[in-house]
């Protein structure tokens, strides 16, 4: 009865040579993502939380940083599987477009600006802004220069989760329709997604809700969300 019991309860957990990148966003680092990390390595998933340096470098710089520090760890796993938040997700649409993860499993992405972000276009310019975005935060917005918009749809499977909370009202002023204080819920869709969910969440914590770590690792492992 044990062995049994032992053997359901195994098969609940992820293989143990299947490999989750955890990709932070704009400005934040690898601790934003601990609380989803730890949850992620009790469902029996490796876990690469990656720090890469967001305010320094464009986007491509970005994507080829974290290619680098991933193609050894793919190496050995049979499927690299991909959950971000904000900017994170542009990173992984950039770095399947030119350099792909060729043992690429399945994509959640966190508030992502899809579509760009009305709030770059209005004040992104602004000097201070500049400073605290650096590079890669002036191409998130949705005019000719926004990268978001030129990478196309998404050939991987990916589910995206958005929030409809704000707690940045300066921000949520400048953006059409609902949104999380950074993105709009119309911005963080994409074409070729395969599922989408709307939830009661802000941009800067949307990460670290219980709920929505659930609905991570359901998708993961079965292609959807929890209803």
């Amino acid at each position: 009865m044990r062995w049994l019991l032992l053997f359901f309860l195994t098969s609940l957990l992820a293989p143990a040579d299947e490999l989750v990148v955890l990709l932070h966003g704009l400005a934040r680092s690898a601790k934003s993502m601990e609380k989803m990390e730890k949850t992620l390595v009790k469902e029996g998933y490796q876990i690469l939380n990656l720090d890469y340096p967001s305010r320094k470098q464009p986007i491509h710089e970005l994507s080829a940083f974290v290619s680098k520090k991933v193609t050894p760890h793919a190496a050995k796993a049979t499927k690299v599987h991909f959950v971000t938040h904000s900017m994170g997700g542009i990173i992984v649409r950039h770095l399947q477009k030119h350099h792909p993860v060729k043992n690429l499993g399945r994509v959640v992405m966190l508030s992502p600006p899809n579509k760009g972000s009305e709030v770059i276009d209005k004040i992104g310019g602004n000097k201070i802004v500049k400073w605290v975005n650096g590079p890669a935060g002036g191409e998130l917005g949705t005019g000719e220069k926004s990268t978001p918009l030129v990478l196309g749809p998404v050939s991987f499977e990916l589910g995206i989760i958005t929030g409809d909370r704000s707690i940045n009202l300066i921000n949520s002023s400048m953006l059409p329709g609902k949104d999380d204080g950074k993105v709009t819920v119309e911005s963080a869709k994409v074409q070729g997604m395969k599922a989408f969910k709307v939830v009661h969440a802000t941009h800067p914590f949307i990460m670290k809700k219980k709920k929505i770590i659930a609905d991570v690792v359901t998708f993961l492992k079965e292609g959807r969300f929890k209803k």
